[in-house]
């Protein structure tokens, strides 16, 4: 079963695509099966979503921000752990609510992934970083 470690570089909070790094991952072993992508940490997640227009993925961003400020807003004031900063703990609870992992199929060395749908890491931390993604393809 082929599996690969991608690393994503981010340079703050948004949706970073890696559609077609998925894609030839997939087109490299051909066949059907089911790609299952998984990230690697505790403050940033995966999704589906549309990739046609940027302003989705804008709106989504400033959505999370909003459903969830960094700690030094008053109303995060509950708020223990701040060990790495006031988007620490905010960014652990918007991977609560969003997935770590993907499953999608594959048929034929392709993604059946919908007209308008691309793979992003959404990060939820101010400052860069790198992140990794497995991906794993099953038969």
């Amino acid at each position: 079963m082929p599996q690969t470690i991608l690393t994503i570089a981010t340079s703050g909070q948004g949706l970073y695509e890696f559609t077609e790094e998925a894609r030839r991952f997939v087109s490299g072993h051909g066949g059907e099966g089911l790609l299952t992508l998984f990230v690697r940490h505790t403050s940033c997640s995966l999704l589906i979503q549309e990739n046609a227009d940027p302003s989705v993925q804008d709106d989504l961003t400033r959505f999370l921000r909003r459903l969830v400020p960094p700690a030094d807003d008053p109303s995060m004031r509950w708020i223990t752990h701040d060990s790495e900063g006031p988007d620490d703990m905010p960014a652990h609870i918007k991977a609560a609510l969003t997935p770590v992992s993907l499953s999608v199929p594959v048929n034929d060395g392709r993604l059946l992934l919908g007209t308008w749908q691309g793979i992003y890491l959404f990060e939820h931390r101010d400052r860069p970083h790198r992140r990794s993604v497995v991906l794993h393809l099953s038969r």
